[in-house]
């Protein structure tokens, strides 16, 4: 595909704020050896995009170090690549006199000197909330044969009341066309089309969609600009019909997570033929097991050591689970050292977290106790 990928590492921060509190959404941990960037990365590389723009706004340190040169996606390269676009990475593209971005538009601004100097025919904008397994080259496909102007990926759900604000819903026709905008309120049931935060247009076309909101003020993408698009250009969706998780949330990056734990999301997200999800390559020791140790549905890294129990559960690098210990429904992260006799249940541990011996920490799926990056309990 002849299309540059534009992927927005920030703009969900505030969805899992413990979280992203010393890190972008891109770089949260995701499935035992992932990062949420992986999955737009992967899906952009596995449809032939190779010039690749991902737009942070503070506390991209760890996002850096994950992606690197871009190697373990095949994105080092000297023409194209992978490229990190800080706020305003030249003056040309310092539009906003109040400060950094907040909003989609703002952020898309922030790089109108990226998209400008691209060569590419298309443009593909993602988010880090969304985890799936898109074929992009199928999306375009659809995208030549509607004629539209935008292309709008989406699923289409049954609305859930906790959701209200945090989801953009698509209205359209028999044929697809996008016939209103809204988020989702209070009011709205049944299924409808929920935007997954991936578009795909003509670079052009986005180019203009910034100059014009530079020009007139607008700062939300569809609320001010494509909203009133809608009668003379063809925004069209194109539906996801595999799976699909959002994190708007806590208590949904808990249970994107335990999704993993099921063999028919594992093969309709991590075993596709022929579309892989990349991710920078660690070589571990091999996972020690011990005698006593006693491991059922769960999804574990390398380079642990399981001495105790370990039960419907994602367990990171480097964990180490002491004997006595009994880990349920929980997501141990990197280098978590769990003590002897300790119980937990529903936790979820940032990196370096230490609990110490007989501790006993409960949460439950609809709000997991959290524990802090370093933190010692």
């Amino acid at each position: 595909m002849n299309a540059v990928g534009i992927i927005f590492s920030n703009i969900h921060d505030q969805s899992i704020p413990d979280m992203t509190r010393k890190r972008t959404m891109a770089s949260v941990p995701f499935g035992c050896r992932y990062r949420l960037i992986d999955f737009p990365l992967s899906n952009f590389v596995n449809s032939n995009i190779s010039n690749v723009g991902v737009i942070t706004h503070y506390n991209y340190q760890s996002l850096m170090d994950h992606i690197g040169t871009g190697k373990d996606w095949d994105l080092s390269r000297r023409q194209g690549g992978i490229k990190i676009l800080p706020p305003y990475i030249s003056a040309f593209d310092n539009t906003m006199a109040n400060g950094f971005y907040t909003t989609r538009l703002e952020a898309l601004a922030g790089i109108l000197n990226f998209i400008t100097k691209a060569k590419e025919e298309y443009a593909v904008l993602s988010d880090c909330d969304t985890i799936c397994n898109l074929d992009l080259n199928e999306v375009f496909r659809f995208h030549q044969e509607t004629a539209a102007d935008i292309t709008v990926v989406a699923k289409k759900v049954a609305l859930l009341r906790s959701l209200t604000g945090k989801q953009r819903i698509f209205e359209t026709d028999a044929d697809g066309r996008v016939t209103d905008i809204a988020e989702q309120t209070s009011d709205m049931t049944g299924d409808h089309f929920v935007f997954m935060n991936i578009m795909l247009l003509r670079r052009d076309y986005l180019q203009s969609l910034v100059l014009d909101a530079i020009a007139h003020g607008h700062k939300d993408l569809f609320r001010d600009s494509l909203a009133k698009k809608l009668k003379n250009d063809r925004l069209f969706v194109f539906e996801h019909k595999g799976f699909h998780a959002s994190i708007n949330s806590t208590a949904d990056y808990f249970s994107g997570n335990m999704s993993l734990l099921r063999e028919e999301v594992r093969s309709d997200l991590l075993t596709v033929p022929g579309r892989p999800i990349y991710t920078k390559v660690r070589n571990s020791t091999p996972t020690r097991y011990s005698s006593d140790a006693r491991v059922s549905n769960s999804l574990l890294a390398d380079g642990c050591v399981i001495e105790g129990t370990v039960e419907n559960s994602i367990i990171f690098r480097g964990v180490h689970v002491s004997a006595g210990c009994v880990v349920r429904n929980s997501i141990l992260m990197q280098d978590t050292y769990c003590g002897k006799n300790t119980r937990l249940n529903c936790v979820i541990t940032d990196k370096d977290v230490f609990i110490g011996d007989g501790c006993d920490l409960s949460g439950h799926e609809t709000r997991p106790f959290y524990l802090e990056k370093g933190a010692r309990i």
